[in-house]
């Protein structure tokens, strides 16, 4: 049985913002940027709230039809880094970011510089910036499902795909999906490892 996805409105706001929360509060990244767990409780959804309000603006939030996964995504033109890279280099991007979740919190502003610096320029693709699914339902072949949706259309219209995996687990999900480490693992000051992954477009009927 195949499993039903649709795009997200601002209806979904709360769902998708919960959703994320679940599924990256004891994600290595998430704990890096939140090292306290009293502290992570509170401030992480704030986090997660702020990257789906981004992208329900200017990108594109698939969810399944049962509410237990969601998908983020960003179409990113040619020649530009990843959303708010535009930013990376001065104080509004990031620092908003900081300001708006966490403002005592240097490592908000930090991944967001990070993740942008890492982030490949000069071919437009489709970004995955987040995908989340609820903790009893992982292991099911949702995010898979989630993932191979876009990809199917990537395939179609011959457009590359990008994200950065933040453990191991998830990228080799993305391994097998076809992407591939592009540079150099992202080695976080006195934290985790995010691996940037590129995935070429297959041809169409091409091996998955």
């Amino acid at each position: 049985m195949g499993v039903a996805i649709r795009t997200a409105g601002e209806d979904d706001r709360d769902l998708v913002v919960r959703l994320l929360d679940e599924a990256f509060h004891e994600d290595p990244v998430s704990r890096w940027v939140f090292p306290g767990t009293e502290h992570r409780r509170t401030a992480h959804p704030k986090l997660m709230a702020a990257f789906t309000d981004i992208v329900l603006d200017d990108g594109r939030v698939d969810v399944t039809e049962d509410g237990s996964a969601c998908a983020l995504w960003m179409s990113v033109p040619a020649a530009e880094h990843g959303p708010g890279a535009e930013h990376a280099d001065d104080d509004e991007g990031p620092a908003r970011l900081r300001a708006e979740v966490d403002p005592d919190n240097e490592r908000v502003e930090l991944i967001a510089r990070l993740t942008a610096g890492v982030h490949p320029a000069g071919r437009a693709h489709a970004y995955l910036w987040m995908i989340g699914v609820a903790p009893g339902r992982q292991g099911e072949g949702l995010g898979t499902a989630l993932i191979q949706h876009v990809l199917d259309r990537c395939d179609r219209e011959g457009l590359p795909a990008y994200l950065e995996a933040s453990n191991a687990r998830s990228r080799k999900l993305y391994e097998r999906l076809g992407y591939e480490l592009v540079g150099e693992p992202l080695d976080l000051p006195d934290g985790p490892r995010m691996w940037p992954m590129w995935r070429e477009p297959r041809p169409s009927g091409g091996q998955r």
